[in-house]
């Protein structure tokens, strides 16, 4: 067995579960950490032999992430967060196997996502980048201010824990194969563009940035200022990461990425406007 503890976090995925738990039989512990679920999440869990975890959020800090990480009962000290939507591949699984069999090793780990739209797995165009498989004791989750943010969920946002020790970068990547109606992408991403939109009008995401590893930082301060950043996301995904060798599911991607990037610009011109304006002229003194 792979001396690795995979976390999945659920809520309502029976839809997805199963292909996501097929390939980690091989792994010492997988735990499903169910946020109530009502469509069979939790028997679909059980029955493939993962160990079933309730969690109720108290709508307080520590979230669910770094709740993992504090109750759950590991026998070993690394582990891997996968998504109910992601999917291990056979050159994945090996590739950590050999890693955990090496004796020297980084803290922590990035995992490329290669998403499927539209039924099509994307070989090129824009994929995202996660730190999920580390060393625990040499990890935590840092607590961002963002009770206030509406339709506020459970989970850590986009950020990456915090790692003691050196980082690398695992060479197969993690297949991103949501199998819920496309609706439900959307819906997904219009959460999280509330989120960073909140985030990035009172400069909260700044600090978050700061947090981040060499040339992540660099791009992610970038992108924040760039000009027309929707379409600059659009070509980068489309042309400079061809992603129009992938047809029209590839032309869809990138722009369904360039929407996203819309969201999180006219909310928080949303917000900017919303605001109550000072008066502009001098104060005027009180009559004696």
């Amino acid at each position: 067995m792979i001396p690795v503890s995979v976390i999945v976090m659920t809520r309502d995925e029976a839809v997805n579960l199963p292909a996501c738990l097929a390939p980690l039989g091989a792994f010492a512990q997988v735990f499903v950490v169910d946020s109530g679920s009502t469509d069979g999440t939790a028997e679909i869990a059980a029955a493939h032999g993962a160990t079933v975890v309730p969690f109720r959020w108290d709508g307080g800090y520590p979230k669910k992430k770094q709740w993992c990480l504090d109750h759950l009962p590991f026998t070993g000290d690394w582990v891997l967060f996968v998504d109910a939507d992601e999917r291990l591949s056979d050159a994945l699984v090996a590739e950590i196997a050999a890693l955990m069999a090496e004796g020297r090793r980084h803290a922590g780990y990035y995992v490329d996502g290669r998403p499927v739209f539209l039924g099509r797995e994307l070989r090129f165009g824009a994929c995202n980048r996660k730190l999920v498989l580390f060393d625990r004791r040499r990890a935590r989750f840092p607590i961002v201010p963002d009770l206030d943010v509406a339709r506020m969920w459970e989970v850590e946002g986009h950020y990456q824990p915090e790692i003691d020790g050196t980082v690398g970068r695992l060479r197969a990547p993690l297949r991103h194969a949501d199998d819920k109606p496309l609706a439900a992408w959307f819906d997904r991403h219009n959460r999280y563009s509330d989120w960073e939109a909140a985030l990035r009008v009172d400069g909260r995401m700044d600090a978050l940035i700061a947090r981040e590893r060499g040339g992540r930082r660099w791009l992610k301060r970038l992108l924040a200022v760039l000009p027309l950043r929707p379409t600059a996301v659009f070509l980068h995904g489309y042309v400079l990461r061809l992603g129009f060798l992938d047809g029209a599911a590839g032309f869809h991607h990138a722009l369904a990425r360039a929407f996203y990037h819309w969201q999180i610009d006219v909310k928080i011109r949303a917000q900017r406007v919303s605001r109550p304006r000072r008066p502009c002229g001098p104060a005027r003194r009180p009559a004696p």
